[in-house]
C-alpha cells in the first residue's frame, strides 16, 4: 500500500465516520482534542498526522483505530 493511499483511505474515512456520526468538525475537534484546522487538514489529506493523533480521532469518533484504515466501512 503506497503512502498517498494510506493518507487517501483515513481522510476518506474520517469524514464519512464524522458525518455518519452527525458531528461538525468543531465538534469532533472538541471530543478529540485537537484543534480544527487540524481535523480540516486530515480530512483533505494535506496534514501527515502521528499514531497518537490517530488514536484521538477514533476516540473522538468513538470508532476502533481500524475502522479509520479500512476498505469497506460501507
Amino acid at each position: 500500500m503506497k503512502k498517498d493511499n494510506v493518507i487517501s483511505i483515513l481522510s476518506k474515512n474520517m469524514k464519512e465516520l464524522r458525518v455518519k456520526a452527525n458531528l461538525t468538525q468543531e465538534e469532533l475537534s472538541f471530543r478529540s482534542g485537537l484543534h480544527r484546522n487540524y481535523i480540516s487538514d486530515t480530512e483533505r489529506g494535506t496534514r501527515n498526522i502521528s499514531i497518537k493523533a490517530v488514536e484521538k480521532i477514533a476516540k473522538g469518533l468513538e470508532v476502533p483505530v481500524e475502522n479509520l484504515f479500512s476498505n469497506n466501512n460501507d
